[in-house]
């Protein structure tokens, strides 16, 4: 039991290094220095729980997310009419960022919420 907590204690971390990592691949650009930093910054955090970047990470991820809905629904103005492909780049977008808030909530309560339990 204390093992599947540890397992879904780290859960979120391993997720946003899916995310990157996803991004990073749609970017078609080997060398991009925001998903190498974030996948060495998460990927310490795993090893190290460091509470300070543990709540860093996520709220960079949450305001850029927040950031790139918007930048989506300006890419998405510039279809001439709303067909197939601006549906599909709505409905994928939105679904990838919220899902990466979401987890970077989790992410948050783990560190600023759960951590202090554990200190106490």
């Amino acid at each position: 039991m204390k093992k599947l907590q540890h397992i879904l204690l780290q859960a979120p971390e391993y997720l946003l290094i899916i995310a990157v990592a996803f991004y990073w691949v749609s970017t078609a650009n080997l060398f991009n220095p925001f998903a190498i930093t974030l996948i060495i910054g998460l990927i310490l955090q795993i090893k190290l729980e460091n509470k300070v970047i543990g709540i860093t990470i996520p709220v960079l991820l949450i305001a850029s997310s927040a950031f790139l809905i918007l930048a989506l629904f300006s890419e998405v103005n510039e279809f001439p009419t709303f067909n197939e492909e601006a549906r599909k780049l709505l409905i994928i977008g939105v679904s990838y960022f919220i899902v990466t808030m979401i987890v970077s909530g989790l992410m948050i309560i783990k560190y600023a919420i759960l951590k202090d339990k554990n200190t106490h």
